[in-house]
């Protein structure tokens, strides 16, 4: 018994270390996004090195239509529960089918540069199979064959 106790707490330790931090104040800025860990289990539009990194969403039009296009689109996918939602982010998570796996995933939308960065990241585990690079994927594809929506309702913070 005495040794499963090490065992236990070496586990707890690898699987909360594992835990992405959403929304960090990197870089002196408040909402950027968190960097990904040195761990296969994520993608950002804002990390540098090719295993983390892709491509940011852009947009036509104001961020404001925007906003609303990609919440709809997001809202038609399963196992997703929207967190939060502001007029410049928006969180939130994916649960999976089989084994109820939690993936954050935030976007960032720049008015500036009609872009939104993103991160899509496991909270446990050190390998996601490509899960999160072929969600975001997937949104991408939505979003640009989505018809431009107009907002319906203020976000929700």
């Amino acid at each position: 018994m005495a040794k499963s106790i090490p065992i236990f707490l070496a586990l707890a330790l690898v699987l909360t270390n594992c835990a992405a931090n959403r929304l960090a104040d990197a870089n002196g800025k408040k909402g950027d996004l968190a960097a990904c860990p040195n761990q296969p289990n994520c993608v950002s539009s804002l990390n540098d090195d090719k295993g983390h990194f892709i491509a940011p969403l852009t947009y036509e039009g104001s961020m404001t239509e925007a906003n609303a296009r990609l919440l709809s689109v997001l809202e038609q996918m399963k196992g997703i529960k929207i967190v939060s939602r502001t007029d410049t982010t928006i969180h939130a998570e994916f649960t999976s089918t089989v084994f109820g796996f939690v993936d954050d995933v935030d976007f960032r939308f720049d008015a500036a540069d009609r872009r939104i960065d993103l991160r899509s990241a496991s909270r446990v585990g050190y390998t996601d199979f490509g899960v999160n690079r072929k969600r975001i994927e997937e949104i991408r594809r939505r979003f640009q064959t989505a018809a431009p929506s107009k907002p319906s309702q203020s976000p929700k913070q």
